[in-house]
């Protein structure tokens, strides 16, 4: 008795020609498979927010505390403001480089005091208040080091120049640490502006577990900005060695400052300043450590939707300025933020991610306020709900965190695949703590940075610049425009981070 084929085969006549075919068709059914398992992974956010405040222990300089969980970090940089006879050891170290940038660390300090504010509750839900305040004292209490009197205010420690002609780790560098600062006769109103608004955001941050040093930092806050005010003036005509992050002007930085202080004080002086200024910014392109104006129209807008400011006049305009920048980030305005192939935000191929985790945050901040006004964001393109805004944000921050083309997180330490190539000297060179024989500037080049291999020290929580608008993204030391992270990517990431975990 002949046999009969199994009923598949049976209606399924087969040949050689058609094995191009069925491989074709398996290998577009094993994608849409992987896609969907790729999807219906869930994003663990907690892990990243947790990541996200220890890669600010990475870049502490001075003399690291007991508690320091980034055990291959040591101490750095311990005569700060020797040449000056001003203690100036402490703060961070901007972001690849042994620098200590002040004017672009100040919008980090008030971008993590703003996720405090924020998102307090769910940074504690998620054990990670303490760490958050510890990330911005190790900043304030730099800052009020750098600031001795009123009317001077340190604004650079170290050449960025000399820096960058070195490959060399913190600890043992020999590179200048040049103090640099503003005074009244050399004025930097943007300087002194976003300094009194970080102070000012961290004297809100800890109103409630630190009343005394809350006051403190207050108080610096108003001699700051009335400093700023008086003696105008941008603050690299002054410090041109600031040239890596000149300035684009001090009024944002004039507002910005005035809005945290009102936020801080309730104080009329304040209020005045914005409801008589002659400039709300108008809607802007992106938020960033140089363009404050959506940071501050976003502040406003919620003190009125919080029923605490007017809304008629200036304060209708900053309202309606930041709502519109909030509606082209999220694709429903009339000048929408490009985006990537994958549609990712896309502003810039140098360090595109500072502006996502920024444009981020005042979406999730904004989101919260619509929320608890019952409220919605009326765009050109519609209103849109605030449970819709955050589940955009959402979507940015899933391709962050690994959901691209490439499968890659561009958090470091993140996921199965992340950079491991980063443009960053301490954790590209072998940690002083298991060798402490000197790296001298042109070694540094030659043995590490030159090296193929991955870094041998994995800066965890690090927000690298990103990939290309094609979504391409090259792993590799020189490529500093997107393989370099900095501390003004990652301290709006804190927020967005708790708010979603």
């Amino acid at each position: 008795m002949q046999l009969q084929p199994p009923l598949l085969f049976h209606h399924f006549p087969y040949s050689s020609q058609m094995a191009p075919k069925i491989k074709a068709t398996l290998l577009v059914l094993g994608l849409s498979l992987l896609l969907l398992l790729q999807e219906a992974v869930s994003v663990d956010y907690g892990s990243a927010l947790t990541k996200s405040l220890l890669y600010f222990e990475a870049q502490r300089s001075g003399k690291l505390p007991s508690n320091q969980r980034v055990s291959w970090r040591g101490d750095s940089a311990l005569k700060d403001g020797s040449d000056v006879e001003v203690d100036l050891v402490g703060g961070y170290y901007d972001a690849g480089d042994n620098v200590k940038f002040g004017f672009p660390l100040a919008f980090t300090v008030t971008m993590l005091s703003w996720s405090v504010i924020d998102f307090g509750s769910q940074l504690s839900a998620g054990k990670e208040l303490d760490n958050a305040l510890a990330a911005i004292k190790w900043g304030t209490d730099y800052f009020i080091k750098a600031h001795p009197q009123a009317n001077i205010l340190y604004g650079q420690v170290g050449d960025g120049d000399a820096d960058h002609a070195c490959w060399q780790r913190p600890e043992d560098m020999t590179t200048p640490r040049t103090s640099y600062k503003i005074d009244e006769q050399n004025p930097g109103s943007d300087l002194a502006g976003e300094t009194a608004a970080a102070f000012a955001a961290a004297s809100i941050a800890f109103s409630k577990s630190d009343s005394d040093y809350s006051s403190q930092l207050l108080d610096h806050a108003k001699q700051l900005f009335d400093f700023a005010k008086s003696h105008q003036g941008i603050y690299q005509n002054s410090i041109p060695q600031a040239h890596f992050y000149s300035s684009s002007g001090f009024q944002d930085e004039l507002l910005w400052a005035a809005a945290w202080l009102f936020r801080a004080t309730n104080d009329k002086t304040y209020s005045d300043y914005l409801s008589s200024s002659g400039n709300t910014g108008g809607t802007r392109t992106m938020f960033s450590w140089d363009d404050k104006y959506s940071g501050a129209q976003i502040l406003i807008s919620k003190l009125i939707l919080e029923g605490k400011a007017p809304s008629d006049g200036n304060w209708g305009s900053f309202k309606n300025q930041g709502e519109q920048f909030i509606c082209n980030v999220v694709q429903k305005g009339s000048k929408n933020v490009k985006k990537t192939n994958a549609d990712a935000l896309w502003w810039d191929s140098f360090n595109n991610l500072q502006y996502t985790t920024s444009a981020l945050f005042l979406t999730l901040s904004y989101s919260d306020s619509l929320s608890s006004a019952k409220s919605s964001l009326n765009c050109p393109a519609g209103a849109i709900s605030s449970d819709r805004l955050v589940s955009f944000a959402r979507s940015q921050v899933d391709y962050i965190l690994g959901k691209n083309p490439k499968g890659m997180s561009y958090m470091v330490g993140f996921g199965s695949s992340f950079p491991v190539k980063v443009h960053h000297r301490g954790a590209s060179i072998v940690s002083i703590k298991q060798s402490s024989a000197q790296v001298t500037c042109q070694e540094g080049f030659n043995v590490w940075f030159n090296s193929q291999s991955p870094n041998p020290n994995v800066l965890e929580g690090a927000i690298v610049g990103g990939p290309d608008q094609g979504d391409n993204y090259t792993d590799s030391r020189s490529n500093f425009q997107q393989a370099e992270p900095a501390t003004a990517n990652s301290g709006p990431i804190v927020g967005v981070l708790a708010r979603l975990a």
